[in-house]
């Protein structure tokens, strides 16, 4: 992996987190064309995916007829992440490109260990290997009820593999990524997103800005 240069020349990076259903499609967008309309460049992209062989590997995990050990299921979302830092993130970053990606290594702690009983130490294990020298600047992590991000996602799409977990399991997601908050509360801000969008969007931009 490429080592980020200088902190006063490299790009911002910045993650958005939450259950599905969260509204994270909603406001990568926005936030990209408020940064884009006062000067930043801006890459946006997301997880699992981003890169060719990240995308192949969405597409397994994703598939609802193709069911995978949920340790299968960590290493191969730690493998797209690999070559997401190594081929899109980093190189974005030292070119003093902001990156505003949907979800990264907070979403599997939620979701392959809250969620899916995955040790929580060996996912730690896997993200001191994987990026012992990048996290991302501030993560934005917007919560909402189980019920509520179930609702929202089965009126726009056709439900993936996780979308068709039950609320049980996304309550089990949502105390994960509470615990991840806890453990790092100057990273990861939680941001109540079952207010209006005018709202959210306020507290955002008042987050963002003080970059």
């Amino acid at each position: 992996m490429a080592k980020i240069g200088s902190p006063l020349k490299r790009g911002r990076f910045i993650t958005l987190e939450g259950i599905d259903g969260a509204g994270k499609s909603t406001h990568i967008a926005w936030l990209a064309d408020l940064l884009a309309r006062r000067g930043v460049s801006v890459k946006t992209t997301r997880e699992p995916g981003g890169t060719a062989v990240g995308e192949r590997l969405r597409s397994l995990l994703l598939a609802p007829d193709q069911p995978l050990h949920h340790e299968t299921e960590t290493l191969l979302m730690f493998a797209a992440r690999r070559e997401h830092l190594d081929k899109v993130i980093v190189p974005a970053l030292e070119q003093g490109i902001w990156v505003l990606c949907d979800r990264f290594t907070d979403a599997t702690f939620a979701y392959q260990s809250a969620g899916s009983g995955v040790s929580w130490e060996k996912i730690a294990e896997l993200e001191r290997w994987v990026h012992p020298d990048v996290q991302p600047d501030v993560t934005l992590l917007l919560d909402v009820a189980a019920e509520v991000g179930q609702a929202r996602t089965s009126r726009v799409r056709q439900a993936d593999r996780f979308e068709r977990e039950q609320s049980d399991f996304y309550n089990r997601v949502r105390k994960g990524y509470m615990r991840r908050a806890a453990e790092q509360p100057a990273r990861i801000r939680v941001v109540n997103a079952q207010r209006s969008l005018s709202d959210i969007q306020v507290e955002l931009e008042q987050i963002v800005s003080s970059f």
